[in-house]
């Protein structure tokens, strides 16, 4: 009896035992391991992401700088595909053996049960092969999405471009990104991300055994819709911004652009520069890796990231400042005799014997003698000590944004030099130092260190007489056409306008009167006052750079323009033609010169290591901002009325 007792209790412990057991795998297969549920679901079930059209982006005129493309994502779920003929599969999508295993381990690895991406952006014409027998290939399947077009394949550091996130993108994003997703890497692409993405929608799709939609589950009542991003309309004319990029073929430099009455960037070269459709598609990886080895650095955005010395342009913002401290006036005269002594045996060297040269003739003739003399002005005889009065100089020439960041809406912009008091007081250890310890400063040299962007806002505020907006490159965002607000605040100089007179004359003698270091038929506009500075800057690392900058009209200016292009030599040579085509196609819609002149300054190449002419033009008039003995001319002096060509 007890025995029988005995019997029972362990085969019902048994049973119990087994019931245990059966129930708590039922809970793991249920509650813990989602495989079964995830496989079941993918039987039935498909979440299509629905990605939205990103923004598309268009000029000041309303024409198209960017637009979007369909392409398709061939997705996979390793736990669902099939034996097949992978030789054929690989031949229906453009890849080799090796690439399928590869994409497959990558794919099993990150799930087995979930979608990921097996090949990237399959064009419309590949898929339109594929699709016929997508259905012979179980666990594959296809999404749709889209890329970035450029019909006019310009702007490119402008307009940025868009690649995969990384972990760290999908880290920063709160959950937004998931793998696969774009993002806007560089340029406006990066600076407006969260405005071009949109919001993605979901579809869920009953999908039958040969995984052909059978429609919406629910109805679709769990669907959810995409929504495009903002359409962003750019400050750029495309027509400017082209010609721009034509001018500066075969040239290192770049051309900034400003429409002075709002800030607004009319044109953004960066040279050289590349196809930004080179960044789209199957082949960009290995795109991206030959542009950042090209050793004359294309992905270099040089309008706010190199940083130059300014040259003889930087005299305009001297002749303002010594303005307004009271240590120049308009009928202010120093006699130029070849050059300005300093210290013991210092020389700092004109190009000419000027003679007795007023505040306007410094300007026009760029005399380096006049500046060493204003300076020394400023910093030895303020009635402050040297350091002090160098400070109060540096701080009225940071009210320019010389030196510090416009804070533009881009991304990696540098901000440029502007030296301080400590530098030289570290340098020559002592603080009782003048201005011959950096006169160089006197004709924007030595420790100088300015952007192209920077050089078109000061540019923009000489226009404007003494105030700014902050350089911008987007006009509006969206239907309603937005406008932030920091883009229609006044940004003021600190310089009384009453003194931007005198300096705006002599700028407009630059171009316009005889003697002016720009005074040629080239750079002269018909019908509209050019006012403008020209700049050579000393490079030690090879030939001087030519700069540039000025604005026209000379009363209600409607562009400001700053030119640098590197390794040419004198600013007049380069700098100023180019910038009075540009200054002339937008102001007039055309350039009313000879056809042999523009072209060739569209065609001249001015590369490092090209072949350089074998005969020299000897030149008329002059630009004094190093200390070189032969001045600065463009290769068309004005007499020359049938627009010869200089010898080569």
């Amino acid at each position: 009896m007890n025995s029988f007792f005995q019997r029972r209790f362990v085969i019902q412990g048994i049973f119990i035992a087994v019931g245990l057991v059966l129930l708590m795998r039922l809970f793991y297969i249920q509650v813990i391991d989602k495989s079964y549920f995830l496989s079941a679901n993918n039987n039935v079930l498909r979440k299509k992401i629905i990605y939205p059209a990103r923004g598309v982006i268009l000029d000041r005129n309303g024409q198209i700088l960017v637009q979007n493309e369909p392409v398709y994502d061939l997705m996979v779920i390793p736990h669902e595909v099939k034996p097949f003929d992978t030789l054929e599969f690989c031949r229906l999508i453009g890849i080799d053996k090796a690439g399928f295993d590869k994409r497959f381990l990558k794919a099993k690895n990150y799930s087995p049960y979930r979608a990921s991406v097996f090949e990237k952006q399959l064009s419309a014409m590949t898929y339109a092969t594929f699709q016929e027998t997508l259905f012979q290939y179980p666990g594959f399947y296809v999404q749709n999405r889209s890329v970035r077009r450029y019909p006019d394949t310009i702007a490119a550091q402008f307009l940025g471009y868009i690649s995969e996130v990384n972990d760290k993108d999908i880290e920063n994003s709160n959950g937004f990104y998931k793998p696969g997703d774009y993002i806007g890497r560089s340029g406006v692409e990066r600076s407006y991300e969260e405005l071009l993405r949109g919001q993605r929608g979901v579809e869920n799709l009953m999908v039958d055994a040969f995984n052909r939609p059978k429609g919406h589950f629910s109805d679709g009542r769990y669907d959810t819709l995409a929504v495009a991003g903002d359409k962003l309309i750019s400050s750029l004319d495309k027509d400017l911004q082209k010609f721009g990029e034509q001018l500066m073929k075969n040239k290192l430099g770049s051309i900034v652009a400003i429409e002075p009455s709002t800030g607004e960037i009319l044109a953004f070269v960066s040279s050289p520069t590349y196809d930004p459709n080179m960044m789209v598609g199957r082949q960009r990886s290995k795109n991206s890796v030959a542009l950042y080895k090209d050793p004359n650095k294309p992905m270099f955005i040089r309008p706010i990231q190199a940083e130059y010395p300014p040259g003889s342009i930087f005299k305009v913002i001297n002749a303002l400042v010594s303005q307004q401290f009271g240590q120049a006036k308009p009928d202010t005269r120093y006699f130029c005799a070849g050059g300005y002594r300093f210290g013991r045996r210092g020389l700092m060297r004109c190009t000419h014997v000027h003679g007795s040269v007023d505040l306007a003739q410094s300007i026009q003739y760029s005399c380096n003698t006049y500046y060493g003399y204003v300076y020394n002005r400023m910093i030895d005889h303020s009635g402050l000590r040297p350091v002090n009065a160098f400070k109060k100089w540096r701080e009225a020439v940071a009210k320019f944004n010389i030196g510090s960041k416009l804070d533009i809406d881009f991304p990696n912009e540098r901000k440029g030099h502007l030296p301080t008091d400590e530098l030289y007081t570290k340098r020559w250890k002592s603080d009782r130092w003048g201005s011959s310890f950096n006169i160089s400063l006197s004709i924007g040299q030595g420790e100088l260190g300015i952007t192209p962007l920077q050089m078109a806002n000061v540019a923009a505020s000489v226009a404007n007489r003494g105030y700014f907006y902050k350089p911008h490159l987007i006009k509006a965002i969206g239907e309603k056409q937005v406008i932030k607000p920091e883009f229609t605040k006044k940004n003021y100089t600190g310089i009384d306008a009453k003194y931007y007179d005198v300096v705006i004359e002599g700028m407009s003698r630059v171009i316009n009167q005889p003697g002016g270091t720009a005074y040629n038929s080239v750079t002269i506009i018909n019908g509209i006052e050019f006012c403008g500075k020209t700049g050579t800057v000393q490079n030690p690392h090879g030939k001087d750079h030519a700069v540039f900058f000025g604005f026209a009209p000379r009363n209600n200016p409607k562009i400001a323009i700053a030119i640098v292009v590197e390794n040419v030599g004198f600013g007049a040579t380069w700098a100023a033609p180019i910038a009075s085509f540009m200054v002339e196609k937008y102001l007039k819609d055309s350039v009313d010169k000879p056809k042999a002149i523009i072209d060739y300054y569209l065609h001249k190449n001015l590369m490092p290591g090209h072949d350089k002419p074998k005969v020299k033009v000897k030149p008329a008039t002059s630009d004094s901002t190093d200390k070189k003995s032969e001045p600065e001319t463009p290769p068309i002096s004005e007499a020359n009325t049938k627009a010869k060509l200089p010898n080569e």
